[in-house]
């Protein structure tokens, strides 16, 4: 038998558990509580989303692969030195691993500028966890 055999309601916790102890990584990294306050007209969370390579360079990624805007924290200016006039930061959860273009991962979820991510159709995003 392949898949989850534990209850949907003991998977949500898990998830849940998961998204929490994230977040307190995250915040410990930065050294401050995550932005909640989303700006006007950025992606909701949960939105489905493409990400793209770069026409320009080979990369940030190695290949354009799909995942959903993360409700961890809302996006927040990209403040890098050639980040676009009103530039959003977002977290992304990977729908499978990725890796960088130069290798390192894989990841399961990164912070990714907004010109890298192309909005998708309301899309149910797959469960990761098989059902009973």
């Amino acid at each position: 038998m392949t898949g989850d055999s534990r209850p949907s309601r003991t998977r949500t916790r898990t998830r849940t558990r998961t998204r929490t102890d994230d977040r307190r990584a995250v915040e410990r990294i930065l050294g401050r509580p995550l932005v909640q306050a989303r700006p006007t007209g950025a992606l909701p969370p949960g939105s489905r989303v493409t990400v793209v390579r770069d026409p320009d360079r080979d990369g940030p990624r190695q290949v354009e692969f799909l995942g959903t805007t993360d409700a961890m924290g809302a996006p927040e200016p990209n403040e890098h030195a050639q980040a676009l006039s009103g530039e959003l930061l977002y977290r992304v959860d990977f729908d499978t691993p990725q890796r960088d273009c130069d290798g390192p991962g894989p990841y399961r979820k990164a912070q990714i500028w907004g010109r890298y991510l192309r909005p998708e159709p309301d899309t149910e995003r797959p469960d990761p966890v098989p059902g009973p």
